[in-house]
């Protein structure tokens, strides 16, 4: 059935890809997008491509060639980026909902308050606390020994599912994990959901219904991203931490779709809701029909 499961797969990253690719070279190449707001889509693009190349191209090999082995080391790199990668995600989605804040709550202080300078430092703060908090997980890991079986019960290298093949005390492994999806999911969703309350304060107070409809709009697309993002990573963590007992497949189903769906999803719903995106790709086609 590998082959059979592999056309979505497949599509599903050639879409990541392509999405991703696109939303960038618009943001490089339309200079009214050179904003805080598009600068952070183009961060969640390099993110999402960044997850869809750590992993698909080795799940896509197994699939289509039973290239079933990995490295321990190359296994590790693996891990370390998926994870790195995905917390930075979560930080790009707070930063996007602080941008969202800015843009609702006070408009015209926007340009003075998120600058480009301010832009790039939260962006490299992202990537600071993704990279200081993942750095020690692969060090602990690649000091313990392996005397169990050595097949994983995924797709690519997890977390949780490299420290069960350890064959000596993984406590402080485990509770060095939980603790760090914890406290990023955690601080991250607390942070967006009162910058949401704000915002929602901020539009309620707003005289017409229309003026209210506009500003909600605005944030549409990244409640969305917040949606596609958060939704397989709770419920992953859920069934992974207190279902028992849940098939296996269901485990490895979640697991994929937390690294699937974002890449994906993220550029077409930017893509449709975001007029400056949707109208430079339109431009950008009619000129090569031209």
């Amino acid at each position: 059935m590998h082959h059979w499961i592999s056309i979505p797969f497949s599509t599903v990253f050639a879409v990541a890809l392509l999405g991703n690719s696109i939303l960038l070279y618009v943001t490089k190449t339309e200079p009214s997008l050179h904003k805080p707001m598009f600068y952070f889509l183009s961060m969640l693009a390099v993110t999402d491509l960044v997850l869809s190349l750590t992993t698909m191209p080795k799940m896509l090999s197994i699939f289509w060639f039973n290239a079933q082995e990995i490295t321990f080391r190359a296994c590790l790199v693996q891990m370390f980026f998926l994870h790195s990668f995905s917390i930075m995600e979560s930080a790009v989605l707070l930063a996007m909902a602080f941008d969202r804040y800015i843009a609702v709550c006070n408009p015209l202080r926007y340009s003075s308050i998120l600058t480009n300078s301010l832009t790039v430092k939260i962006g490299l703060l992202g990537l600071a606390r993704a990279s200081g908090l993942m750095l020690p997980l692969p060090l602990l890991l690649h000091r313990l020994p392996y005397c169990r079986s050595h097949i994983i019960s995924h797709c690519y290298c997890e977390h949780m599912a490299v420290v069960k093949l350890a064959c000596a005390d993984t406590r402080f492994s485990n509770i060095y994990g939980i603790f760090v999806a914890v406290f990023i999911v955690g601080l991250d969703l607390l942070s967006i959901g009162h910058s949401y309350l704000m915002i929602l304060r901020t539009v309620l107070s707003l005289a017409s219904r229309e003026e209210r409809l506009k500003a909600l709009g605005t944030c549409f697309s990244h409640i969305c991203a917040i949606l596609v993002f958060y939704t397989p990573v709770v419920l992953s963590s859920i069934i992974h931490r207190f279902s028992h007992h849940v098939a296996p497949h269901i485990h490895i189903l979640m697991a994929n779709l937390y690294v699937l769906l974002p890449p994906m999803m993220n550029p077409i719903v930017y893509g449709v809701k975001t007029k400056q995106i949707r109208d430079r790709v339109l431009i950008a086609f009619s000129r090569k029909r031209l």
